[in-house]
């Protein structure tokens, strides 16, 4: 029997959720609580609609064609697809053995212990955001702790599973120099990163959060300048990783 769960939506998507052109399924429900999230109304279960493995794999299925030609393939992302490890895992072995397509998991890496080892061998990519490496930080930023993280990363590392570790910069939270040193520290030290996302922070989901009658916390935070961003990159890449 296929396995359901909560969607909160799909795309076709090139560049930022893996390697060419990609379907992405979205899953509903998180348990971090970004300061400066651009989907808030991923957070909530309540904010998707109950779906099947089944549905989703046959969307994928209608565009495999076109993402094969484009050197793409499928990511499960969110809100947190951990947070629904079975749905999560089925998604990823069909995309990979019945579509034949490149996976990805896109995940903050809190829940990584729900992560079985069959559901790693069946994605080809783990997208990782490692969201600061100072612990009050991060505990400010996404109301949990960073160990949980730090913990899964290490665990893809004696997998040898490929990671691409995401950091967003954000000016007067984020960009403090040791923090950067950290986050590039501890990438360089895994052995499997082969590239990092140094992503500029940015307002543009600003009205998710007003459409919520939420405050966007972050509404007077200024977007780091092109300078700003190429002095982050060049740290990750003085410990001899590949950022962009």
């Amino acid at each position: 029997m296929t396995t359901t769960g909560m969607l909160h939506s799909w795309d076709l998507s090139t560049g930022v959720d893996g390697p060419g052109t990609r379907f992405v399924a979205f899953l509903a429900g998180c348990p971090l609580r970004c300061l400066y999230c651009h989907n808030p109304d991923t957070w909530s279960m309540r904010h998707g609609r109950p779906c099947s493995a089944d549905e989703i794999v046959r969307e994928a299925g209608k565009c495999t064609g076109f993402i094969r030609a484009a050197g793409g393939g499928a990511t499960i992302s969110g809100g947190e697809p951990l947070l629904q490890p079975a749905l999560t895992g089925e998604l990823l072995h069909r995309f990979k053995q019945e579509l034949g397509l490149h996976t990805a998991l896109d995940t903050s890496g809190y829940l990584g212990a729900r992560a079985s080892d069959a559901l790693l061998a069946d994605a080809d990519l783990v997208l990782l955001d490692v969201k600061s490496w100072d612990r009050t930080l991060y505990r400010h930023l996404t109301g949990r702790e960073l160990a949980p993280t730090l913990a899964f990363a290490r665990r893809l590392a004696d997998l040898g599973t490929e990671v691409w570790v995401r950091f967003v910069l954000v000016p007067h939270l984020t960009d403090p120099a040791e923090n950067v040193e950290g986050v590039a520290a501890f990438a360089a030290s895994l052995g499997n990163v082969t590239r990092v996302d140094v992503l500029p922070f940015h307002r543009l989901g600003a009205p998710k959060w007003r459409a919520l009658d939420l405050d966007f916390p972050l509404a007077g935070t200024p977007v780091p300048t092109p300078e700003q961003t190429a002095e982050a990159r060049a740290v990750f890449t003085a410990h001899g990783l590949y950022a962009v």
